[in-house]
C-alpha cells in the first residue's frame, strides 16, 4: 500500500522534463496550499522563491515562529519535497493569504512555477477556522461563495501576467475553487488550462454546471474521490470521477495521505461504498426539502450557536467555556435558534431513515 511518501522515494529523482505531470504530482502541489508560508513566498511574480529553499527556511524557523500547517505530516511532506530533484527547484510566488471574518470568507492559494514554463494554482481547503467551515455550508444556498470569487479573481490576474500554460488543483474546498475559477475564467484563459484537479471537492449549484466553461473544461477535469467519500459527492457534480484507494475508513479517508498510489496513478477502486451512497443519498435528500432561504436560516443559526463563546476555530468547540456558552445560548432561545435547528436535523433524520429503508432489507 504504497503512499504519497513513497511516491516520493520512487519518482523523486526524475525530473519531471522525463516523467511528465501526473495526478499524484497534481496532489502533492494541492496540499502545499495548506501551509501558512507567510512572508516566505512572493505576493507577485518577482523573484520567486524556490520549493526548496522555501520548504528548509520555513522548517529552520523556531517553532513559535513558523506557519500554521493542517496537520504534522505537511512538515514532512516539505521535508521530502526539499529533497527531490523533481520538486525542488520549482518556483513558488504569488501567494495570497485571505481570511476576512466579516465577509464570512477564507481563501488561500499558491503558484507553483514549473519547468516546462507553465504553473499549476494551488487553492487550499477549508482550514480549522469556524468562518472556513460556514463559507463551505453557505455553498448549499449561494451561487458564489466569497472563496470562490477571490479564486476567479486570483487566474484572472495571474493569467493577465504569466504568458504560460496553467494548471489549477486543489483538496476539498481547494479542489472546489479550482474548478470554479477555471469554469468561470474568460475564455482567453480557459484556452490556457491543461487540466484541473478536483481531489475528494464538493460540487456545485447549477450556475456553475450549466456555465460553457465547465461543459468545455469536462475532458480537462481530473476528480478523485475516496471508497468512502462524503465531502466530495455534496452537492452536485457532471464531471466522471476516479475512486481512489484509501488506507482509513470513512471521513478520514478524505485525508490525501491515505490515498494508495501506484506509479504515477492513484490505485483504482471499482465504485464508492454503500455507506459513502447512503450518506450522499440522504443529504441530497435533505437538501432537495429545503429552499435556499430554510438552508441559509439552518446554517446561520448552526454557526450562531458554535459561535456562542470566544470559539473561532473547530478545537475552540471543545473548551468546556465555550460548550457552557452554547448551552446558555440554546436555554435561552431568543431568537429562535433552537427551533430552526431542531426543524432541520429532523428533515435530516427523515432523509436519512427514508434512504436506509429503501437501501437496507
Amino acid at each position: 500500500m504504497s503512499d504519497l511518501f513513497d511516491y516520493l522515494a520512487w519518482r523523486g529523482d526524475i525530473p519531471m522534463s522525463q516523467a511528465p505531470f501526473n495526478p499524484v504530482d497534481g496532489l502533492i502541489l494541492s496540499i502545499l496550499s495548506y501551509v501558512h508560508f507567510d512572508n516566505l513566498v512572493p505576493p507577485d511574480l518577482r523573484g520567486p522563491i524556490s520549493l526548496g529553499k522555501a520548504a528548509e527556511t520555513y522548517l529552520a524557523l523556531p517553532e513559535g515562529r513558523r506557519g500554521r500547517v493542517r496537520c504534522p505530516l505537511d512538515r514532512k511532506l516539505l521535508a521530502a519535497l526539499a529533497r527531490c530533484r523533481r520538486f525542488s527547484p520549482l518556483g513558488l510566488a504569488f501567494a495570497q493569504d485571505r481570511f476576512v471574518p466579516e465577509e464570512e470568507m477564507q481563501f488561500a492559494a499558491i503558484a507553483v512555477l514549473l519547468e516546462d514554463g507553465s504553473a499549476f494554482l494551488s487553492f487550499r481547503g477549508t482550514d480549522a477556522t469556524l468562518v472556513g467551515w460556514k463559507e463551505d455550508f453557505s455553498m448549499s444556498f449561494l451561487d458564489a461563495v466569497p472563496a470562490q470569487q477571490a479564486a476567479l479573481d486570483y487566474v484572472e490576474r495571474f493569467a493577465s501576467l504569466f504568458p504560460g500554460s496553467l494548471r489549477l488543483g486543489g483538496h476539498s474546498k481547494g479542489g472546489n475553487l479550482a474548478v470554479f475559477a477555471g469554469a468561470l475564467a474568460r475564455i482567453k484563459v480557459r484556452d490556457r488550462i491543461l487540466a484541473i484537479y478536483n481531489n475528494d471537492g464538493p460540487g456545485f449549484t447549477r450556475l456553475v454546471l450549466d456555465s460553457p466553461g465547465y461543459q468545455e473544461l469536462l475532458t480537462r477535469l481530473h476528480t478523485f474521490i475516496p471508497q468512502s467519500s462524503v465531502v466530495g459527492l455534496l452537492l452536485e457534480h457532471d464531471e466522471p470521477h476516479t475512486v481512489v484507494r484509501s488506507r482509513q475508513i470513512g471521513l478520514l479517508q478524505h485525508d490525501p495521505y491515505s490515498w494508495e498510489v501506484e506509479g504515477g496513478s492513484f490505485v483504482q477502486a471499482e465504485e464508492i461504498t454503500p455507506g459513502s451512497r447512503m450518506a450522499d443519498q440522504a443529504i441530497k435528500g435533505w437538501l432537495a426539502g429545503l429552499s435556499p432561504q430554510e438552508r441559509s436560516q439552518f446554517v446561520d443559526s448552526l454557526f450562531q450557536l458554535l459561535s456562542a463563546g470566544e470559539a473561532s476555530t473547530t478545537a475552540d468547540l471543545l473548551q468546556p467555556r465555550n460548550l457552557q456558552a452554547a448551552l446558555r445560548s440554546l436555554a435561552d432561545d431568543r431568537d429562535g435558534t433552537r427551533r430552526t435547528l431542531a426543524e432541520g436535523l429532523i428533515q435530516l433524520a427523515r432523509s436519512a431513515a427514508s434512504v436506509w429503508r429503501e437501501n437496507v432489507p
